[in-house]
This record gives C-alpha cells, sequence and structure tokens, in this order.
C-alpha cells in the first residue's frame, strides 16, 4: 500500500490525513493554526502534523510518497511557495521548511482546487471536464480539464465566484460590485435571511436564537412563506451564476460542495431545473449537476493525491 498526507490549511485548524492511492482516509488529525503566532509557528505546526499523524498511524514519515498541502490563497507550486494568503498574513512563504523537516517531497496547491480535485478523485469521473463549486463564507471553485487543475498562467485563475451577477449590487471585498458570492454563498444566504426576518416578523424564522444556512431551509420544509421565498430566491442566485459556468466551460460534470450542499437532492435538483432551463445549449447533452461526495475531507484527498 502506498501512503500520502494531505493537509488542509486553515485560518483556524490544519487538517491532515493519510490517505492511500484509492483516495480512502486512513487516518485524519486536526490541529490549531495558531496564525497569531506567525508563519514559522505555522510551517512548524504543520510539520509537526505530519509526524503524529504518522506516529498514530504506526508507520514512519519515511513510508509517505509525498505530502500535500491545499493553501486558502495563491501558490507558486512548481517553485513551492505560497504567494499570498490573506487569513494566514503569508507573503512569500516557502514550503522548504517542512520538506527538510518531513524529509519527503511537499506538494502546495490552492484549496479550493484540493478540494475539486478530491471530489474528482471520489467521483471516479473520467471526464475531460470537471467543475466543483463551493459555497461557503465565498464561493470556492476549482476546475479540472484533461484530468489536470486549470488555475491560469498565474496560478490565480478560476475565482468565479467574483464573477459579476448584479452590476452595480452588494460591494464585494475584491473591490467591485455586484460578485456571484456575495449572492450565492452560504454567508449570502444567512444574510439574506437575517433580511427577511427583519422584514416579516411572523414568520417562524424569528423564534430561532442563531441563524444560519439551514435556518431559511428547515423553516421552508415546514411551509413558512417567507422561508419559502428565500429559498426559492437563493436557488436562482446560485444558478444563475452557474449558467455563466457551464455556457463559458460547458464541463461534463459540475459538484456543488459546502454546508448547503447537506441539502441534498432536493436542493441539487431545483438548481439543476433552474441551470437547464436557461443553459445556452439546451438541445445538446447536458451537464450533470451533483452534491459533492466528501464535503470537509475533500481537501484533504485531493491534496494528497494530486
Amino acid at each position: 500500500m502506498k501512503y500520502y498526507i494531505g493537509i488542509d490549511l486553515g485560518g483556524t485548524n490544519i487538517a491532515g490525513g493519510l490517505v492511500d492511492e484509492n483516495g480512502k482516509i486512513l487516518k485524519k488529525i486536526s490541529v490549531p493554526t495558531e496564525v497569531e503566532r506567525g508563519k514559522n509557528a505555522i510551517i512548524d505546526n504543520i510539520a509537526d502534523l505530519c509526524g503524529k499523524i504518522c506516529d498514530e498511524s504506526n508507520i514512519k514519515l519515511s513510508q509517505v510518497e509525498k505530502i500535500g498541502i491545499g493553501v486558502p490563497g495563491t501558490v507558486d507550486s512548481e517553485n513551492g511557495m505560497i504567494m499570498f494568503a490573506c487569513n494566514l498574513n503569508f507573503n512569500k512563504v516557502s514550503i522548504k521548511p517542512i520538506e527538510e523537516k518531513c524529509g519527503v517531497s511537499v506538494k502546495i496547491l490552492n484549496d479550493a482546487d484540493a478540494a475539486a480535485y478530491g471530489e474528482y478523485v471520489a467521483s471516479g469521473s473520467k471526464a475531460d471536464s470537471f467543475i466543483c463549486i463551493t459555497l461557503g463564507t465565498g464561493i470556492g471553485s476549482g476546475i479540472i480539464i484533461n484530468g489536470k487543475i486549470y488555475n491560469g498562467f498565474n496560478g490565480a485563475g478560476g475565482e468565479i465566484g467574483h464573477t459579476t451577477l448584479i452590476k452595480d449590487g452588494v460591494q464585494c471585498s475584491c473591490g467591485r460590485k455586484g460578485c456571484w458570492e456575495k449572492y450565492a454563498s452560504a454567508t449570502a444566504l444567512v444574510s439574506q435571511t437575517k433580511a427577511a426576518i427583519k422584514n416579516n416578523p411572523e414568520s417562524i424564522m424569528s423564534k430561532e436564537t442563531v441563524i444560519n444556512g439551514q435556518t431559511a431551509f428547515r423553516a421552508a420544509d415546514k411551509g413558512d412563506e417567507t422561508a419559502l421565498k428565500v429559498v426559492e430566491k437563493y436557488i436562482e442566485y446560485v444558478a444563475e451564476g452557474l449558467v455563466n459556468v457551464i455556457n463559458i466551460f460547458q464541463p461534463k460534470n459540475v459538484v456543488i460542495g459546502g454546508g448547503i450542499s447537506r441539502e441534498g437532492e432536493p436542493f441539487i435538483s431545483r438548481v439543476r431545473e433552474f441551470v437547464y432551463k436557461y443553459d445556452y445549449n439546451k438541445y445538446l447533452d447536458k451537464t450533470e449537476i451533483t452534491a459533492a461526495e466528501l464535503f470537509n475531507d475533500a481537501g484533504i484527498v485531493g491534496a494528497a493525491l494530486y
């Protein structure tokens, strides 16, 4: 059996796993990132986590074929450099110290790309074009063409969440207005839900003390009219952006990940219905749209095996 280690580097936690050649996670451990301690501490934490994973799996680091790290930012994979990761306060940080500490080859890639590749592996897809959209704090995306991640000539491609959905719309942190993620991310759904509750205090959602991405869906299941409108509009936002993506790439498969995708087929089928109605190529074979399979484990698997 061949062993790989996949690391999903986040602003709060570092999740790591020992993965076999088939994409099965054999051991998974998570530790705090400790951003406040600086870049050197984070690098040390990653190296220490790799050692801990092996120790608890009763294998040696020397038995690991490769360590892959998914990073929330722009990376220079060829030169092993994290160019920019604002959540980590990283600017041109080398991963060479991890290689030196572990004695194993280390590869880096963008975390959304890692998640996309993980879902690609999990799906068993042999498609020549595959896109994973993650509905989370923002909208992450990974594009796979001919089995390879596509991220542009400078490593910063695939920022689908920052395509314009509504001209002169909601201000985005990127500096533009009306970006897709300001309407279709999980964060956007929470904002839309809160606004609906404020304007419709009779809604059963007003009794909730914590508003999250599931609040409107649960109330809609109970027939709450305000919630039904929120969910319907949100699905429209998701689908409108997805139509743009499909019209540009015409991928064989699109996988939707993130916490919202846990709503499953009832959610996905309604997105699919809208997309198929407005897809430019109405009379050709349709892009297959499905929910993610690995969820939070996708980044670990993708980083390990890419």
